[in-house]
């Protein structure tokens, strides 16, 4: 690695964030391990945040660069990532939310649990989700990641355990950190655009669980910034969360049917998650009702002609 060359680029992506882009780009001019660049990535935004990300850039240029699309457009936050990537410099990479906070060991550790684990491809750490910042008596709440913490794990282990497909709670972009070589197979998937963007991270997530080794840690280094007008919020609040999910599975369907490893491990859980929306019927017997109940009238529905279980 050259002497000016970074060990880590960071990607922040950010559209109308005035009023939380500074603490972002503070808490990382605030880490321990120095050797990083970040890339400030102005997604079409009409607010102080670019005059912000700009000051930034002018005052650190050997550490900071602005860039944005062309025409000052808005492309949405996955293609933003892929640009910002595509001009990085780092052996390792990392985003952070234009609107979370890192502490100030954040890089330093996920370093030297790449030191330690050479065979992992991705570091994915436990976040605290934020809501004392809006309001001082209310509770954090750190939630890690929801597998045993502290080790590696191979593909698909992480895709069946994990949200979307699996129970356990997924991990927030701002605590990712991967190696420069796994762009080279999965890149952000910029087809998640307006409301459906709420589950753009999930797109790359699925691609890393498929193809990298992945380390979880107990560590937790980020602040996940909660707030009621969030996009999540929005599309909850709205009622579209089923439309949002259905895309997604959708499209991982189409994804999954290219991946040659793993695939029918993988389309097992698929099925389930389609069952509320191919087979309500089917869903409500297997998820509303006690299990003899439930038995009984499958039968019922089955010799009626009314229900038909998919092929497995």
């Amino acid at each position: 690695m050259k002497d000016d060359q970074p060990l880590v680029s960071i990607i922040l992506c950010f559209y109308n964030e005035e009023r939380f882009i500074e603490q972002a780009v503070q808490s990382v001019i605030n880490q321990t391990n120095t050797s990083w660049e970040l890339i400030l990535v102005d997604d079409g935004s009409s607010d102080l945040s670019v005059g912000m990300a700009k000051k930034y850039a002018e005052e650190y240029p050997d550490k900071i660069i602005y860039m944005e699309h062309e025409g000052h457009s808005n492309k949405g936050l996955s293609a933003s990532r892929n640009a910002g990537i595509k001009i990085s410099r780092g052996q390792f990479v990392a985003v952070i939310d234009a609107d979370d906070v890192w502490l100030a060991g954040k890089l330093a550790n996920q370093l030297f649990l790449f030191e330690n684990h050479p065979d992992a491809s991705v570091i994915l750490e436990s976040s605290l989700y934020w809501y004392s910042w809006n309001d001082p008596k209310a509770r954090d709440i750190p939630i890690p990641i929801g597998v045993a913490q502290d080790r590696v794990y191979e593909p698909p282990q992480l895709m069946l355990a994990l949200y979307p497909l699996g129970k356990g709670a997924a991990p927030c972009p701002s605590g990712i950190m991967v190696r420069r070589s796994v762009f080279d197979k999965s890149k952000f998937e910029e087809s998640f655009r307006g409301i459906y963007q709420m589950y753009e991270d999930q797109g790359f997530l699925c691609k890393i669980y498929l193809r990298e080794n992945i380390f979880v840690s107990s560590a937790c280094n980020n602040q996940y910034r909660q707030r009621p007008s969030s996009l999540v919020s929005a599309v909850y609040e709205t009622g579209k969360y089923d439309s949002v999910r259905k895309y997604y599975l959708d499209w991982f369907e189409e994804f999954v049917k290219n991946e040659e490893s793993h695939r029918e491990e993988v389309n097992k859980l698929l099925r389930k998650a389609f069952l509320p929306y191919r087979h309500p019927i089917q869903y409500q017997l297997t998820d509303q009702f006690p299990k003899k109940i439930k038995s009984k009238i499958a039968r019922v529905l089955v010799k009626l002609g009314v229900l038909h279980y998919p092929k497995k």
